[in-house]
């Protein structure tokens, strides 16, 4: 990409974000108005004041929606550990994981228009990745069916994030993503790697939704950030997200530990005030907590907010059933502490009548979370949505996504 057409890309998302402010919006109530008790939920601030207190994370936000007003929106902690500066309500979170559910959103729109289906072959879109081969303790061998779009989806293409057990197959795809590098050169680099594992036989979280975001910039002949900003960012007044941190934003930026609190290895801050090389479909998106609420009540009321239609009813009924097969060893999926015994739908986790987990929740809810301490969970019977933010990399953020159900919850009437 030229620096000319970079300046102009970047321009479009500006502007897309700056208009978002008369977008959708989350009216106000008072607690009790939907049902939950505010005595109650000041058990959520008594426990997130705790793991700050105890030196777990520098701070949170916690924005909470229910029957679709905003009933809970409260910041904690610090924004940044080294200067002590207080967590403000509209902290900007790097949501690392959080991007996927969006980037699928992004994918179903043009399946809508049909563009797009979910049982094309990968290749169909992008050639470099034709003929995937698998490999074996032999070597390699054909895949017995090509990856499908779904399959990148549901994390069941074959393709790994790299980390799960750190072979020498594993390091060569956690590379592809540790630089940052065009899409094209991304894609190239992948199809000359063969699959981890068949398609449609193993969950295996990966850089499918790499290849999720390269097939949008293909069919729409967009960077994946201008086509987000412009069809759900802007529109669902996300006045705060995108893929970089304007300049003048950054002070607003919340910043992690400098080391992990259990294991004293260095983390991330992942601060990026320009656009990256690639738009990741699998990260790279910022946002605060109340900018993802917005989303995520979208979902709960099926594709549509404050009047406003962004995508199908059947498409989000789609994207958040159990997908999962009896063929499909789901064994890495349930190494997740809260998501034991969980189905996986389209970029989330939906919970299942009998789980694993020790996670409070409700039969058909489902979330996802981010490696930078990001979560959400949507739960249509209570008729809610719930999106924390905390600078906290590492095993802390399976922690607090147990204390945030809970808390929450047991506010419940």
């Amino acid at each position: 990409m030229t620096t000319k057409t970079r300046l102009v890309s970047r321009g479009a998302l500006l502007f897309a974000l700056s208009v978002a402010a008369d977008g959708a919006a989350l009216e106000p109530a008072v607690p009790s108005a939907v049902g939950v008790s505010a005595v109650r939920l000041e058990q959520i601030g008594a426990a997130l004041h705790a793991e700050v207190q105890q030196g777990a994370i520098p701070g949170a936000v916690v924005a909470i929606a229910r029957r679709g007003k905003l009933i809970y929106h409260e910041a904690f902690g610090a924004l940044d550990p080294a200067s002590g500066t207080p967590m403000p309500k509209d902290a900007i979170f790097p949501i690392a994981s959080l991007t996927k559910p969006m980037t699928t959103v992004g994918a179903l729109r043009l399946v809508e228009t049909g563009q797009l289906l979910l049982e094309d072959p990968v290749s169909r879109h992008l050639p470099q990745l034709a003929d995937r081969q698998v490999v074996t303790a032999a070597g390699t061998e054909p895949a017995r069916r090509q990856p499908t779009m779904q399959d990148l989806m549901r994390h069941t293409a074959g393709m790994t994030n790299g980390v799960a057990t750190g072979n020498e197959l594993e390091r060569k795809y956690l590379e592809l993503t540790a630089t940052d590098r065009t899409a094209i050169d991304l894609i190239e680099r992948l199809g000359r790697l063969p699959l981890h594992n068949h398609p449609g036989t193993r969950w295996d979280y990966g850089v499918g939704f790499e290849v999720v975001g390269a097939v949008i910039e293909t069919l729409t002949k967009q960077r994946l950030g201008d086509y987000q900003a412009e069809n759900l960012f802007g529109p669902l007044g996300m006045i705060d997200t995108g893929y970089f941190v304007p300049p003048a934003k950054a002070l607003r930026f919340a910043r992690p530990f400098k080391t992990d609190p259990l294991t004293g290895e260095p983390t991330n801050s992942r601060l990026r005030t320009t656009p990256p090389l690639r738009d990741s479909g699998g990260n790279h998106v910022y946002s605060t907590a109340l900018d993802y609420l917005h989303f995520a009540e979208m979902l709960r009321q099926h594709g549509t907010l404050d009047g406003h239609r962004y995508i199908g009813r059947k498409s989000v009924e789609f994207m958040t059933s159990d997908q999962m097969t009896p063929e499909i060893n789901l064994d890495r999926l349930w190494s997740r502490g809260n998501v034991q015994g969980y189905g996986f739908g389209l970029s989330v986790a939906v919970r299942r009548a009998t789980v694993g987990s020790g996670m409070l929740g409700t039969p058909g809810d489902f979330n996802w979370g981010g490696g930078s301490g990001t979560y959400f969970w949507v739960d249509r019977k209570e008729e809610l949505s719930v999106v924390l933010m905390a600078a906290a990399p590492g095993e802390i953020r399976n922690r607090l996504r147990h204390i945030i159900s809970a808390t929450v919850l047991q506010a419940l009437e």
